[in-house]
C-alpha cells in the first residue's frame, strides 16, 4: 500500500465556462492533516467540489489520482463508496428523510460497494447511538429530518456525525468552521481529532486561524488565485492571521 493517498497534478477546473482553478499541485499521504487557506474566491471550494464529484463542476485537464486510482473517472457515488466524505460549508435540508433512515441507507450503500452485508437493525442502532455520543448529539436527533430547523452549529455536528458513520479514509471539510461559535467549534474539532488514524487523511479548508488551534494540521498551503502559492507549517497560519493574505505572493 502506497503511503501517498492523493496525488493533484496541474489539475485545472472551474464552472459555467469560467476557469477557477489554474494548475494546482498537491500530495496528501497517510496519516495526514492538509489545511487549505486563502481569501474569497481563490477556488478552495471548487477543488472540494470537483474532489467530489460535483457535475456542475467541469476539469479542463490535470490529473487526480486517490488510492491509486484515476478519481476524475469515478462517478460521485463511486468516490464516496470508496471512502472519500465532504462536509459541506453550507449542509443542505432533507425534508421527509429521518436522520436515521439517511444513515441507514448511506452506510449500507457503502457496505454493498464493499461486498458486506447490511447491518442488522441492532447492530445499526447501536453504532448510531455510540457514534451520535461521540459528537454529543442527543439521541431525539435520530428521528429529526436531516438538518430540517438545525441551527448552524447543528448542522455542522451532523456533519461530523456522519463522518464518524461513515468512517471515511479521506475527509474533506469545507469550512466547517462557519457560523460556530467556541463551544460548537470544540466538539466539532474533538470529533475531526478522534477520527484521525495513520490510514486516513483529511483535507480542512478555512478563512480562520482559530480552527486550526484545534485540528492542528501537518502541511498549510495558501491558494490564490486557483493555485498553490505556498506551502509550510504554523508559521504560514501566523503570517496570515498578522499580515493578510497580501503579505503572501501568488
Amino acid at each position: 500500500m502506497s503511503d501517498i493517498l492523493l496525488e493533484i497534478k496541474d489539475l485545472h477546473a472551474g464552472i459555467e465556462g469560467k476557469e477557477i482553478l489554474k494548475g494546482v499541485n498537491l500530495t496528501i499521504n497517510r496519516g495526514e492533516v492538509h489545511a487549505i487557506m486563502g481569501p474569497n474566491g481563490a477556488g478552495k471550494s471548487t477543488l472540494s467540489a470537483v474532489l467530489a464529484g460535483r457535475l456542475d463542476y467541469k476539469v479542463l485537464s490535470g490529473s487526480v489520482s486517490y488510492d491509486g486510482r484515476d478519481l476524475l473517472a469515478m462517478a460521485p457515488e463511486e468516490r464516496s463508496w470508496a471512502g472519500i466524505f465532504l462536509s459541506f460549508q453550507y449542509p443542505v435540508e432533507i425534508p421527509g428523510v429521518s436522520i436515521t433512515n439517511f444513515m441507514k441507507a448511506a452506510l449500507n450503500a457503502r457496505r454493498k460497494a464493499a461486498g458486506l452485508p447490511e447491518l442488522k437493525p441492532a447492530e445499526f442502532l447501536k453504532l448510531l447511538k455510540e457514534k451520535m455520543a461521540f459528537v454529543q448529539m442527543k439521541g431525539e436527533f435520530a428521528k429529526r429530518e436531516v438538518n430540517v430547523g438545525f441551527s448552524g452549529g447543528e448542522k455542522k455536528r451532523n456533519e461530523i456525525f456522519q463522518m464518524a458513520m461513515l468512517e471515511p479514509v479521506l475527509s474533506i471539510l469545507d469550512e466547517t468552521d462557519s457560523g460556530l461559535d467556541v463551544d460548537a467549534l470544540r466538539i466539532v474539532a474533538d470529533g475531526v481529532n478522534r477520527l484521525r488514524s495513520p490510514q486516513t487523511a483529511s483535507i480542512v479548508i478555512t478563512h480562520y486561524q482559530r480552527l486550526l488551534e484545534y485540528i492542528v494540521p501537518d502541511v498549510v498551503h495558501v491558494l490564490k488565485n486557483g493555485r498553490i502559492v505556498a506551502t509550510g507549517g504554523a508559521e504560514l497560519v501566523q503570517q496570515i492571521e498578522t499580515q493578510g493574505y497580501d503579505s503572501i505572493d501568488g
